[in-house]
């Protein structure tokens, strides 16, 4: 049984050959960060027959299975990325939209303190930091 097929059936998804081939492209994808219309092409670059309504269908699938994350960065339509146990945060270019991953360890030790200084313990966050590139 193939990765793909075991990560469906363990989130209770049928394996079905769209699912599959869908979830190998986001696995494998060279860009972290794709939109529905990124894995379309990337079907039909392969020569595969799935429709666009059926990627958004999975692509659904998949967020509500905890398979993939979505984020709506501002500006820009909805991407996909796989869903993984190591937290980063994003910086949004905003003249070419490109997404870049970052950690830093003195950030996410500032927000638990900020949250804890309000009398609340940080459970989650997601920060998105919008840039453009620094003309010289």
């Amino acid at each position: 049984m193939s990765s793909e097929n075991a990560e469906l059936r363990k989130v209770g998804l049928k394996v079905t050959l769209p699912r599959v081939k869908i979830f190998s492209i986001l696995e494998s994808a060279q860009e972290h960060h794709l939109s529905a219309e990124d894995v379309y092409k990337k079907l039909l670059d392969q020569g595969d027959d799935v429709g666009l309504a059926t990627v958004y269908r999975v692509l659904t699938q998949f967020e509500a299975a905890g398979l993939v994350l979505r984020h709506n960065f501002e500006g820009g339509h909805a991407v996909f990325e796989m869903a993984g146990d190591d937290h980063h945060d994003h910086m949004v270019c905003t003249e070419t939209g490109k997404v870049l991953e970052f950690f830093d360890e003195v950030i996410e030790d500032r927000q638990k303190k900020i949250a804890a200084e309000h009398g609340y313990e940080l459970v989650d966050h997601s920060l998105i930091l919008y840039v453009k590139p620094i003309k010289s």
